[in-house]
């Protein structure tokens, strides 16, 4: 994106290097990272991260501000998993645009999707810093946004999470969380913010009390930092000990019930210029002849689960009609690739994430690198150059 940085880094990388950047991770995180990180990081002008941060809360803020949404979005909401005390608006939400080039050869940034739910806000940070340290790269690259530090950053995170708690009454809650791919953001938020991570199984309920064990002692939770995802909650069969409906002695950081109204469920509503076409299935005015140029989705599904790129007549039709209202069809982006790698162009993902506490801010970017159909890091199996990246600003 920047050559003349792209340039300098190509030059420079060695394969010694790069094994020296995964054993400083594993360092910093207190485990081998079970994902593939890719050998470089993305060098991108300040002006285009801003711009897509800016394009982001215009789409959150179209959702979060309007009556009608919100009195709709009220189907997104599985009765089981409806938690009472709902915030005014979602505290962590991440905006995925892809890049693609528009008639005039500009690259334009276009809506992946997005969800009211945290992601690697502790691993990122610590990802970017290990690309810069390990390859020399100019201390003058920065990765936050919204004119954030790391001491400004911390403090956001601080205040969104832990919010004047003990740390030891806060809990960053997890399904298993020794067996979860995303562990080294769990054990490094543990290190940050000085809070402990506890599988859901392993809390209690007293009363409309919440509390877990540790070194032999009840402690009593006071907010939680979800991790938990419902579709793993349910496609494991969980059986929780408490009840989302209760009425608990708990606050959140980061109310559940976002998850369900912004995510794929919201994509049809919106009205913007980085917003492919999108319709739920049961809404589909009629099946597109030109199919190859779709994606079909299921509403509540992580990491890519269930997607079909492409999909044919026959994989709608296997979708009985009670479930429809479950999918979204979605015009396919085209990625331009734009990652110069000895591997050829690759494409990237930008990740927008966001807190919003007095204000909904941009913080940082996860970038996704691939050369494959899909950009996570499940789709991009047997190849180098390509998985979990950092975006490093210049300008």
């Amino acid at each position: 994106m920047i050559p003349s940085l792209r340039q300098r880094f190509n030059a420079g990388f060695t394969p010694e290097k790069y094994q020296q950047f995964k054993r400083t991770m594993t360092e910093r995180c207190g485990m081998e990272v079970p994902f593939r990180m890719s050998e470089t990081p993305c060098f991108f002008p300040k002006a285009m991260l801003d711009r897509m941060g800016e394009d982001g809360k215009a789409l959150i803020r179209q959702l979060v501000e309007s009556p009608e949404y919100h009195q709709r979005s009220e189907a997104s909401l599985p009765a089981q998993f409806r938690v009472p005390n709902e915030s005014p608006h979602p505290m962590f939400i991440q905006v995925d645009f892809g890049l693609v080039r528009d008639a005039a050869g500009e690259l334009q940034p276009k809506l992946v999707e997005l969800q009211a739910f945290p992601s690697l806000y502790a691993y990122q940070a610590v990802l970017a810093q290990t690309y810069i340290d390990v390859f020399g790269l100019d201390a003058d690259l920065g990765y936050y946004l919204s004119g954030l530090d790391a001491g400004a950053y911390k403090r956001l995170l601080t205040d969104a999470i832990v919010a004047g708690h003990d740390p030891a009454n806060v809990v960053l809650m997890e399904v298993h969380p020794e067996e979860q791919k995303t562990r080294p953001d769990f054990l490094l938020t543990e290190k940050l913010l000085g809070i402990r991570t506890v599988c859901i199984t392993k809390i209690r309920k007293e009363g409309r009390r919440l509390f877990y064990e540790a070194d032999g002692k009840r402690i009593p939770i006071h907010r939680i930092y979800n991790r938990a995802i419902v579709d793993e909650l349910e496609r494991k069969g969980v059986t929780l000990p408490f009840d989302f409906r209760d009425d608990l002695d708990v606050e959140w950081a980061g109310h559940p019930n976002w998850y369900f109204r912004i995510s794929k469920y919201s994509i049809p509503y919106l009205k913007h210029p980085t917003v492919p076409r999108t319709w739920f299935l049961d809404q589909l005015p009629s099946i597109p002849d030109d199919l190859e140029n779709f994606v079909l989705k299921p509403l509540y599904s992580f990491a890519g689960l269930g997607v079909v790129i492409a999909p044919t007549r026959n994989d709608i039709d296997a979708i009985p009609s009670a479930k429809r209202a479950e999918y979204i069809l979605q015009e396919r982006l085209n990625f331009t690739p734009v990652v110069e790698s000895p591997h050829g162009l690759t494409k990237v993902e930008l990740r927008i994430m966001y807190v919003w506490l007095k204000e909904l801010t941009p913080v940082m970017v996860i970038v996704r690198m691939g050369r494959g159909l899909m950009m996570g890091v499940d789709h991009n199996k047997d190849m180098e150059w390509v998985g979990s990246s950092a975006a490093l600003v210049s300008g």
